[in-house]
This record gives structure tokens, C-alpha cells and sequence, in this order.
């Protein structure tokens, strides 16, 4: 009797074995046509079908697939076989949004820290040079030090991220910018003023790089755009609160050591947070760490959303595409950054970025901002007034990237750079034409009226010089990506820093606020309209399609739209152009108009 019990059980056995291997191997087609008790069947029995292309990942995704249901449910299975080993580091909430929103807000800080270290020197300016002797040359060093040092620190980034992971990387930079601070307040000559610079710079580099790629890889596709320019927003914000410590330190004796020692406060409330954070789940499944990556998805991101499922199983496909391309061609395993030569999605993505880049810094931005009181003096403001009046510079760029925050990803990238970048031309115009006005105030108010709209609009378009380097580069390849964008920013941050005294007597200060960052402007501005794709409301892994589509497919397609837009704008079709084709992100992969319930 219990031999042909157990007879009956092996054959039922067998059965399921049998069945779990024949949805494992059933192809698209096929598993498009299974009843709703096959699928579940398959679901309950953790078959999870091989797919090995990106584009059918989507295609399921966008149907509304069984598929992704069922790798999260063997993963589950898998998880609680195994249990979760927690630390006293591994928060965890009810709802996950809670923790992506606490995430976001950590690992901008790091904003927070970079504007403020950019803006606490504007005020030191004013006595640091005096005070351990500088000459303008020196002055010139100490002010571009820390860009100069950020490119240090953008070099050791894609070691850092593969090594050590996005999280770990962001408490070294942490440490970096602690270490940095600590020195700049305990300086006593040129060469440790320099030094301290540069070591706060390594921190800058290395967290400007991680930190929006750490966002972007962690929040859900509608919200990525706004939450990386929260990333900016902090940069803002972080120089306008440089502007008020230096201002609450000027009265102080040795007022410039308390001014840059200042940061030490908000590293260190950052370096303990981050702690707390958990690794990213896309460079998890990068080092082939699939349940890690599950469980800590599971955590921030939650699976009873049906677009979380989804977005989770394109992930794992899509990274396993790109591993079984590198492990294809030897030159990608060792040397990744070949693929950036070789590879045309590749290409196109490292060309992209680092242009956008160029647009950003390249029209003058951080030179307005390390010499933000000097120019204020150069048009008449007082030594003291001009540092008070720089909180006006740095003021109106944290309002500029508030609507950015909101409407970034309601808007898109394209039509957010194409409607920004005059705005700030125009504010260089007026800052350019103040210097030939008649009389003190006229002078003042002009160039303060420029100064304002060039700040404003800059500040929106600012977070495109982050959003964008996070989110175009191959998941295997973000890391060396972010290298070259982190690395190519913080250099055009230290040449116009750098040069900035030396160009404005060149070219005079109209000639260069007009002339040479209007004209980069203006010619930024064509590229955009013909050069620029649109990635909104777009998943990472389907952003990698759009890199692989042909440079002039989408110029021409660009042209196209950018002609009818012209067209509507000139017919008076505004809401056409700035309200039906701007509507708020989808919630889903899902269309569920489309969707076919199987037999």
C-alpha cells in the first residue's frame, strides 16, 4: 500500500515537474495563448519563463504579463527559504513610499553640501586673501581648487561604484567632504588652503556622480526626473544658506574659518543617514545579486504594485541581456570603456550627456556663483552689501529649480531645455548691457534684473545636467558614464572658474557674459531642437531602446516636431503645445486598452 502510494506521488511529481518545465520553455506566443488556469498554475508553481531580450520584457510588461508575477513569487519563496538577514542599519516601512521619499531626501544632501561648499568661498573671498596674503593668481587656485579636485574625485568614481556599490561610495564622499571642511577652517598658508580645497573637491566629484545615479536607479520612472532635480534644488538651496552663514560670520574675528568649517555640520548629518540607506537595487542585479536586489526592491519600492512587479522583471531581464553581451565580446569584459567607441547605443548616450553638460557650464554658470560677491562690488555694491546682495543671485536660482521639481516630468526633458535655455539668454543680455548704462542705480538695476532671469531659468535648466548623465548610460555601463559626465563637469567648472578674472579683461565683462556665454547659448539651443530625444515618463531599460535608434532617425523625426510646433505657435495653438502635449506620467506599464484576456 505504500509503495503505490508513493508510486502515485512520484508520477504527480513528475507531472509537475514536467508541466513547470513546459511553461518554462513555452515561447511568447505560446504563453500569450494560456488559459487563466495554466497561468495560474505557473504562477503558484514559480515557472518563470526564459526571456532574454529587453524589447520582450516590455512587450510583457505593456500586455500586463503573468511573467513578472511570477518571478517575484519565486523570489518571494526563495526569500523566506533563505529569511532576511537585517541589521540594525535596515529600516524598513508599511509603506514603501515612505522610504523612497526618506532615501531621496539623505542622498540629496549631497547637493546640499556641494552648493553650500560652492558658495561658503564667495563670502570667505572677501577676507581669506587678505588674511593669508594671496595674490590674484593664488586666489584664482584656491576658488577653482575644489572643481579641480571634484575631476580627482569624478576619476576614482567608477572604481568606487563597482567596488564598493552606490551607497558606500556616497559615505566616502561624506567623509571626503568632512575631512575637506576641516582643513579650509584650520588653514595657515596658500599650500593647505589649496590642499583642503582639492580633498573637498574628491568628495564633491565623487558624490555629484553617485548621487543622481543612486536616485535614478531606485525611484519609480514617473517620478525620476522630479526627484533628481530635487538634486539640484539642494545645490540651490546649499548656496543660498552659504550665502547666509557667511553673512552671520562677517562680524566674527576670523570670520572666514568659521564660514567654510561651517559644512562640517550638514556631512556629518548626512554620513550618519546614509547608514541607514539601503544598496541600490539595480547595482545589485548588476553584480548578479538577484534576491539581494529583490529584497531590498521589495523594501523601497514594495510588489503589490502591479507597475513595481513589472518595472522589476524588465530590470532582470534587461540586465541579464547586457551581461550575456559583455560576456560575448572579450574587449567589453575587460576593458568596458571600449564600448563607448564600439558600441553605437553607447556612443550616442557618452556624446549626449556630456554636450548637455558643456550647455550647462559652459554659459557661466559657476563663475557667476564662486564671484558672486566680486561682481557685486564690481558694479558699486560695498564690500559688505555685495556679500548680502549675493543671496539675491543665489536666491533667485533655488526658486528656478522649484518648478523643475514639479513639472520636470510633466513636461519632458526636451521641451523643459528648449523653453529654459532663452530665458537665461536673455538675462545674459541684460547683464551684459549693464555694464554701459548710465549711472550708478541704472547699472545696478539692470545688470540685478539680468542677473535675476539668468538665475531663474538656470536654475530649472540646471537639473537637466544631472537627470540626464543618470539616466541615458546602460545599466553595465553607468558607472564609467557617470565618470566621463562627472569627470567633464567639474573640468568645464574649473576652466571657466579658472579663466573667468583672465577672460573678463580680455573680452570685457560685456563681451563675455554676452558674447561668449550668449552665443553658446544660442547655438545650445539649435542642437536641442535637433539633436535632443525625449525620455519621459520612460523606464531605464526603455530608455536603452531609444539609444539605439539611428542619430538621423531622430533628427529627422525632431525636425518634424519641432516644424509643426513652429506652426501651431505661429496659428495660436498654445494649449496644443503647452497643455495637451504635456500631460502627467501614466501610473503603469499597463495599457489597458490593449490589453487581451487570454482564453
Amino acid at each position: 500500500m505504500f509503495d503505490e502510494k508513493a508510486t502515485k506521488d512520484d508520477v504527480t511529481n513528475l507531472q509537475q515537474q514536467e508541466q513547470h518545465h513546459q511553461y518554462e520553455a513555452a515561447t511568447y506566443d505560446e504563453r500569450r495563448h494560456m488559459s487563466a488556469v495554466e497561468v495560474q498554475d505557473a504562477i503558484r508553481s514559480g515557472s518563470v519563463p526564459s526571456v532574454r531580450t529587453r524589447q520582450e520584457a516590455l512587450d510583457i510588461a505593456h500586455a500586463g504579463g503573468w511573467e513578472a508575477d511570477a518571478l517575484i513569487e519565486s523570489l518571494e519563496k526563495e526569500r523566506l527559504e533563505k529569511g532576511d538577514s537585517k541589521s540594525i542599519f535596515s529600516l524598513e516601512f508599511a509603506n514603501p513610499k515612505h522610504f523612497t521619499w526618506l532615501l531621496v531626501a539623505f542622498a540629496s544632501m549631497g547637493g546640499l553640501l556641494s552648493g553650500l561648499d560652492q558658495s561658503l568661498i564667495s563670502g570667505a573671498n572677501l577676507f581669506l586673501p587678505g588674511d593669508l596674503g594671496l595674490s590674484t593668481a593664488q586666489n584664482s587656485l584656491v576658488n577653482s581648487g575644489m572643481p579641480l579636485g571634484a575631476v580627482g574625485g569624478a576619476l576614482i568614481l567608477s572604481p568606487c561604484n563597482e567596488w564598493f556599490g552606490r551607497r558606500w561610495s556616497i559615505i566616502i564622499a561624506c567623509i571626503l567632504y568632512t575631512v575637506g571642511a576641516a582643513l579650509e577652517a584650520g588653514s595657515i598658508n596658500y599650500g593647505m588652503i589649496v590642499a583642503a580645497r582639492v580633498v573637498l573637491g574628491f568628495g564633491v566629484g565623487l558624490e555629484g556622480g553617485t548621487v543622481p545615479v543612486y536616485v535614478a536607479e531606485t525611484v519609480e520612472r514617473r517620478l525620476r526626473g522630479n526627484m533628481v532635480s530635487l538634486y539640484q534644488f539642494n545645490i540651490a538651496l546649499g548656496e543660498v544658506l552659504g550665502y547666509a552663514v557667511a553673512a552671520m560670520f562677517l562680524s566674527v574675528e576670523g570670520n572666514w574659518r568659521y564660514i567654510l568649517g561651517s559644512s562640517l555640520v550638514f556631512s556629518t548629518i548626512m554620513l550618519v543617514g546614509m547608514l541607514f540607506m539601503p544598496e541600490s537595487p539595480r547595482f545589485l542585479m548588476h553584480k548578479g545579486k538577484v534576491l539581494d536586489a529583490y529584497s531590498v526592491w521589495r523594501r523601497i519600492r514594495g510588489t503589490r504594485d502591479v507597475e513595481a512587479r513589472e518595472e522589476f522583471f524588465v530590470m532582470k531581464v534587461s540586465t541579464e541581456e547586457e551581461q550575456a553581451e559583455v560576456a560575448a565580446g572579450a574587449g567589453s569584459r575587460r576593458f568596458p570603456w571600449l564600448d563607448f567607441f564600439t558600441k553605437p547605443r553607447a556612443r550616442r548616450a557618452i556624446i549626449y550627456a556630456n554636450i548637455m553638460i558643456f550647455l550647462g557650464q559652459f554659459t557661466g554658470i559657476n563663475a557667476i556663483r564662486y564671484y558672486m560677491s566680486t561682481l557685486m562690488n564690481q558694479i558699486g555694491f560695498g564690500t559688505w552689501q555685495a556679500n548680502y546682495m549675493s543671496l539675491v543671485g543665489g536666491g533667485s536660482l533655488l526658486i528656478g529649480t522649484i518648478p523643475a521639481i514639479f513639472l520636470m516630468e510633466t513636461c519632458g526633458r526636451r521641451f523643459w531645455a528648449i523653453a529654459m535655455l532663452p530665458g537665461f539668454f536673455i538675462g545674459l543680455v541684460l547683464v551684459g548691457v549693464s555694464y554701459h548704462v548710465p549711472g550708478l542705480q541704472g547699472t545696478e538695476g539692470v545688470y540685478l534684473t539680468g542677473l535675476i532671469i539668468y538665475e531663474i531659468f538656470f536654475g530649472s535648466y540646471a537639473c537637466l545636467t544631472w537627470v540626464i548623465p543618470a539616466e541615458v548610460y546602460p545599466t553595465y555601463l553607468r558607472s564609467y558614464g557617470m565618470t566621463s559626465s562627472d569627470g567633464w563637469l567639474f573640468l568645464s567648472s574649473f576652466i571657466v572658474t579658472y579663466n573667468f578674472s583672465g577672460m573678463q579683461r580680455a573680452m570685457t565683462p560685456t563681451g563675455l557674459s554676452l558674447g561668449f556665454y550668449g552665443g553658446i547659448a544660442v547655438v545650445g539651443w539649435f542642437y536641442q531642437i535637433f539633436f535632443m530625444p525625449e525620455t519621459k515618463d520612460k523606464t531605464l531599460e526603455e530608455i536603452d531602446l531609444i539609444f539605439q535608434r539611428p542619430t538621423m532617425e531622430l533628427v529627422r523625426e525632431n525636425a518634424t516636431n519641432a516644424w509643426q510646433t513652429t506652426k501651431d505657435l505661429f496659428a495660436f495653438r498654445w494649449k496644443k503645445v503647452f497643455i495637451d502635449g504635456n500631460k502627467p506620467p501614466g501610473a503603469s506599464f499597463v495599457d489597458t486598452s490593449d490589453i487581451k484576456v487570454a482564453a
